[in-house]
């Protein structure tokens, strides 16, 4: 695939994903556009983890469509390949199953996952964490803050050895909240 593909696959996944996540809002009390939150895991790949696999950026770039929109994984492997579907349907959670069920089955693939899939989970906490660093979303107390960061550290030890680059930054946001990693 040419540069100029590859820039295209890259952009086009973009826009479906803007389009899909377009009345969404994060938790954070300025509201962010949920958009933002895609764009930055894609962005931490790029830049932080120093990868430019079109199909790892546009996986990255659709993360959240089938979780929390109205995509389906058909949609995806329509619109950007099977492999691109794939990835996705390794980091998306099942919405029917109850929170906690969700949270320990992450936990438990983890380490099962895709070396591309192993890479969006990567890049996708390290921008939750660095949300809640700096605040707190609405209806969040300090307790609840922790317990993500300390639920997060256990999904990020079945990744290890994916990406140097951002598994030593997950490590440095973890100490400093005093977890152990």
């Amino acid at each position: 695939m040419s540069a100029q593909n590859d820039q295209s696959v890259i952009i086009t996944a973009a826009n479906f994903a803007a389009l899909k996540h377009r009345y969404q809002k994060r938790k954070d009390p300025e509201e962010t556009p949920y958009i933002n939150h895609p764009i930055g895991v894609a962005n931490i790949l790029v830049t932080e983890g120093k990868i430019d696999n079109p199909v790892v950026l546009q996986a990255a770039l659709l993360h959240d469509t089938v979780e929390d929109t109205d995509t389906t994984l058909d949609e995806i492997e329509e619109h950007f390949g099977s492999v691109v579907r794939n990835i996705v349907a390794e980091v998306t959670d099942d919405k029917s199953l109850p929170k906690m069920t969700r949270k320990e089955l992450q936990i438990e693939h983890a380490s099962k996952i895709s070396y591309e899939a192993k890479l969006v989970k990567l890049a996708d906490k390290l921008y939750n964490l660095r949300d809640l660093l700096r605040c707190t979303p609405k209806g969040w107390s300090e307790e609840r803050v922790q317990e993500y960061f300390v639920w997060a550290s256990k999904v990020v030890k079945g990744l290890q050895g994916t990406n140097k680059e951002l598994e030593e930054e997950l490590k440095f946001i973890f100490t400093s909240r005093g977890i152990s990693y």
